[in-house]
């Protein structure tokens, strides 16, 4: 099959001929219709979060935001056959822990990842370990390429607003309109929040805007914390950091208002290395709740992918453009310099 492969970080991908894979029991091989380029897949490319074992070794395929139809499937495999309209979680479930069966998949004792554990879909097929468990059916209303949007920045939005507990009326504020705050901005929104967007580009808060913000701020005019306490008369009920950097953890915190609750999202970047101060005191005397969101779980696909069917929500709305596998190495190269807008989602593979 023709695939991308990481041989060395930071340089361009290799794009060539690699052995297809094949199912074990309990697999499913999948063929790629459409896959997202994401930014977790530049942290591998660039070799980042060594302190949190997620470093892949090289050489490795990237890609986990995928849509596509079953190939091939293994011979203990029950509920899927060739022919099936699929996608998965980036975070793949043991099937077996105590987290795995109390409907927690993404929190597994035995968590693997596409692109960074094992091979993943930036290649004609992908296989899907424990099929059975991990795989996902997809309504007829919900396309491949749809199903490619909420691979993992749709669905950790969308897991990153159910965690916030926001309540229709509330303040949500969220920081980093990229692919993960757009996504959080739409949810928000369709659940009733009254929505705040933080950003330093006009063009991507000019977006969340379009996906439901009521009000924006721009970080490098405005000062978030002061304005954020204005908008919403005495700060928000919840906030949402999908960046990771140290300034937005703290402006999220100390923008909340007694009682608020702040969702972490975004991991962190070299400089912080997986540590941030917070400010205790605040914490405490407010009464404030610091939560963490990774992915989405699997049992929490049903009512995700319900809410797409109908029209509640839209990931499609999020894809700014679909390009080639030949195209990747620019892409990544665009994330470096924060240059990508929305998602770009691979379409075209031979």
């Amino acid at each position: 099959m023709r695939a991308a492969q990481i041989l060395e970080h930071r340089k361009p991908l290799s794009i060539g001929a690699v052995p297809d894979p094949t199912p074990g029991l309990h697999d499913v091989i999948v063929r790629i219709e459409a896959c997202g380029v994401c930014r977790s897949d530049w942290h591998a490319w660039m070799g980042d979060w060594e302190w949190i074992g997620l470093s892949p070794k090289l050489p490795i395929i990237p890609g986990h935001e995928f849509g596509g139809v079953v190939e091939a499937v293994g011979k203990e495999v029950k509920n899927f056959r060739p022919g099936d309209r699929v996608t998965a979680p980036f975070h793949e479930g043991c099937s077996h822990c105590s987290n795995c069966l109390g409907g927690h998949s993404n929190r597994c004792d035995n968590l693997q990842i596409f692109g960074f554990s094992y091979d993943g879909a930036y290649a004609e097929y992908v296989k899907v370990p424990q099929a059975d468990f991990n795989l996902v059916r997809l309504p007829d209303e919900v396309d491949t390429i749809t199903a490619a949007a909420i691979g993992c920045r749709y669905m950790t939005g969308y897991h990153g607003v159910m965690r916030s507990n926001v309540k229709p009326g509330n303040w949500l504020v969220v920081y980093g309109a990229g692919g993960v705050g757009l996504s959080a901005v739409q949810v928000g929104n369709a659940v009733g929040a009254q929505v705040i967007a933080i950003d330093v580009d006009d063009a991507k808060l000019e977006k969340a805007k379009e996906e439901g913000a009521t009000t924006v701020v721009n970080a490098r005019r405005e000062n978030v914390v002061e304005a954020i306490k204005e908008v919403t008369q005495g700060g928000a009920h919840a906030s949402i950091e999908a960046l990771g950097i140290r300034e937005t953890i703290l402006n999220s915190v100390l923008s909340l208002r007694k009682g608020g609750r702040h969702v972490q999202i975004g991991l962190t970047t070299k400089d912080e290395g997986g540590l941030v101060g917070l400010p205790v005191d605040a914490i405490t005397a407010m009464e404030l709740e610091i939560v963490g969101s990774l992915g989405n779980p699997r049992s929490e696909y049903d009512g995700l992918l319900s809410l797409i069917a109908r029209g509640k929500l839209n990931p499609k709305s999020l894809v700014s453009r679909e390009v080639a596998l030949d195209d990747v190495s620019v892409i990544l190269d665009d994330m470096t310099n924060y240059k990508t807008f929305g998602f770009n989602v691979i379409t075209q593979f031979s």
